[in-house]
C-alpha cells in the first residue's frame, strides 16, 4: 500500500489543528473560571528562551499552510502575526483549516519529487542550513522539516497550557479520529 503526500499531510494536519482549537477553547474557559487575565496564559512560556503560547500557535498554523501550499506548487500566503486573544488565535486556526482544506489531491501529484526551496523568512523559527536558502524534495520537506516543526509547536502549545494547570490529557492533544 502506498500513501500519497496529500494523504500523509492534510488529514493529520486537519485533525491536529482541530485538537489545537479545542485545547485553546479549554484554556480560555480555564482562565475565565479562575478569573485569570488571558494575557497570562497567552504570554506563558516553558522556558525564557522559548516562544510564548501565542507564537507557538502562529507557528503551528504557519507550518501547516506553508507546507501544504509549497507541496502543491504554490507560494503560501504571508499572514501577519497580530493575534492577541484566544479568539483571534482560534480564528487563525480556522483560517488555516479553510486554506489547507481548499487543496485537492490532484494538486499534490508529483509532490514527493517536486523541488521546494525555502528562503529564510520570519515565518520559520528555524531556518535550515543556517539561514541560507535550502532546496528539498517534497517528501523530504514534509517528513524531515514541515511535519516535525508542525508537531513540535502544537505539542509545545499543549505543554505550556498543561504546565499552567489547564486540565488536558493525551486525548486532547491527539484529537478525534
Amino acid at each position: 500500500m502506498s500513501v500519497s503526500i496529500f494523504d500523509a499531510t492534510l488529514p493529520s494536519m486537519l485533525r491536529q489543528l482541530a485538537a489545537l482549537d479545542a485545547i485553546l477553547e479549554k484554556a480560555a474557559a480555564h482562565g475565565a473560571a479562575r478569573k485569570l487575565d488571558p494575557t497570562t496564559l497567552l504570554a506563558a512560556q516553558l522556558y525564557p528562551d522559548m516562544f510564548a503560547l501565542t507564537r507557538q500557535v502562529q507557528l503551528t498554523c504557519d507550518f501547516a499552510k506553508n507546507a501544504v501550499a509549497r507541496l502543491a506548487g504554490q507560494e503560501p500566503p504571508n499572514w501577519p502575526d497580530e493575534e492577541k486573544t484566544f479568539e483571534q488565535l482560534r480564528t487563525r486556526i480556522a483560517s488555516t483549516v479553510d486554506f489547507i482544506s481548499s487543496f485537492t489531491p490532484a494538486q499534490f501529484e508529483g509532490a514527493e519529487t517536486r523541488d521546494v526551496t525555502l528562503s529564510p523568512r520570519r515565518s520559520y523559527a528555524v531556518t535550515p542550513l543556517g539561514g541560507r536558502p535550502t532546496t528539498f524534495k517534497g517528501a523530504a520537506l514534509l517528513f524531515n522539516f514541515a511535519l516535525p516543526n508542525f508537531y513540535f509547536h502544537a505539542a509545545t502549545t499543549y505543554a505550556i497550557l498543561r504546565h499552567c494547570g489547564v486540565e488536558l490529557g493525551k486525548r486532547d492533544f491527539i484529537g478525534h479520529f
